[in-house]
């Protein structure tokens, strides 16, 4: 279906240049002399890499059709993940490519959504958020505080984020996993 720039909301995909993109955020901008346009930030479904583009004011392009479904990760071999739809308990497997940057925070039995187009599946999306656990990190030192800088630490994932010092191995510990930032330690 074809769509012009006065049709874009925020999570609206988009056909572009022979890629499918989301679009994460959107500004139409009116200039005092010379044509209005429209600023973007485009998330590439098949690569996860985010961009920016301008398009004219009515540019038209085709809407991209993307199909989700909530399944749950089971586990990994080599480079091959294989996920579980959670309706049917039909068994898919991705390519570490597929999966992208959500490979850093999969672990087994996580919800994730993995997104389909034209039959075939293009990513996988993670919850905002998720609890792992903290399997190595530098132990804190007596009087560390929560505005007392960071320290690296290793999840269970094999992931690696910035921790505050009070947190310890063994913590489960809340990460954002768009950002792959600490939240807050879970009790």
């Amino acid at each position: 279906m074809a769509i012009t720039t006065a049709d874009f909301k925020n999570g609206l995909t988009i056909e572009y240049e022979g890629q499918v993109y989301q679009i994460i955020y959107f500004q139409h901008v009116k200039p005092g002399k010379g044509g209005a346009f429209v600023r973007t930030t485009l998330k590439n479904l098949m690569t996860g890499a985010t961009v920016d583009k301008t398009f004219r004011a009515g540019e038209r392009m085709e809407q991209a059709r993307v199909e989700r479904r909530q399944m749950e990760f089971l586990y990994s071999a080599g480079d091959e993940y294989v996920f579980m739809d959670t309706t049917n308990y039909d068994q898919v497997t991705l390519t570490g490519e597929q999966v992208g940057d959500a490979r850093r925070f999969l672990k087994e039995n996580t919800p994730v959504t993995v997104t389909e187009y034209k039959g075939q599946l293009i990513g996988v999306e993670l919850p905002p958020s998720l609890e792992l656990k903290v399997v190595e990190t530098d132990p804190g030192l007596r009087g560390d505080t929560a505005s007392g800088g960071s320290k690296p630490a290793k999840l269970e994932t094999g992931a690696v984020v910035q921790v505050p010092l009070f947190v310890g191995t063994g913590e489960v510990i809340r990460v954002d996993t768009r950002t792959g930032e600490y939240l807050e330690r879970v009790k």
